[in-house]
């Protein structure tokens, strides 16, 4: 069966991809560019754990845009193997055309296909049309690493 990991090593985990701290004696090395932001994606349906991309289901809702959130200062430190969003997140406001989102997931570029770091299904859906501005409040977004 798998080995599940402890609670220490899942905040050290999360802390090390959120918020850019360095774990000792594994990840202490300076990276010569590491990453300044994560990208926070919204999507209409789930996302596949072997495709390990944020473009998978993204939505296309007019003005739509993923969300840079600060590894800096945008993620609370990990606690019980988890973090949150320290502030709003708030995406770009529908224009013309709407979608239903589904699910988000956490990753490291702007737009395209690139990695996903986390993902899941939104507590329940949002009908995304013109005039709404998608947003999680502070806290409202939890990682949890297992």
């Amino acid at each position: 069966g798998a080995m599940p990991k402890s609670t220490a090593t899942c905040n050290s985990i999360v802390n090390l991809m959120y918020r850019a701290t360095a774990w000792a004696n594994v990840a202490d090395n300076a990276a010569s560019s590491p990453l300044t932001n994560t990208y926070v994606a919204l999507h209409t349906a789930d996302l596949t754990a072997g495709t390990n991309s944020q473009a998978e289901n993204e939505t296309v809702y007019t003005n739509y845009a993923r969300v840079a959130v600060a590894r800096s200062t945008g993620w609370d430190a990990a606690s019980g193997g988890a973090t949150d969003n320290a502030a709003t997140i708030s995406f770009a406001q529908c224009g013309a055309s709407g979608a239903t989102l589904t699910h988000v997931s956490t990753g490291v570029g702007s737009s395209g296909a690139t990695a996903v770091w986390h993902y899941g299904a939104l507590n329940s859906s949002l009908v995304v049309s013109s005039g709404i501005t998608p947003q999680f409040a502070a806290a409202a977004l939890t990682i949890t690493e297992q």
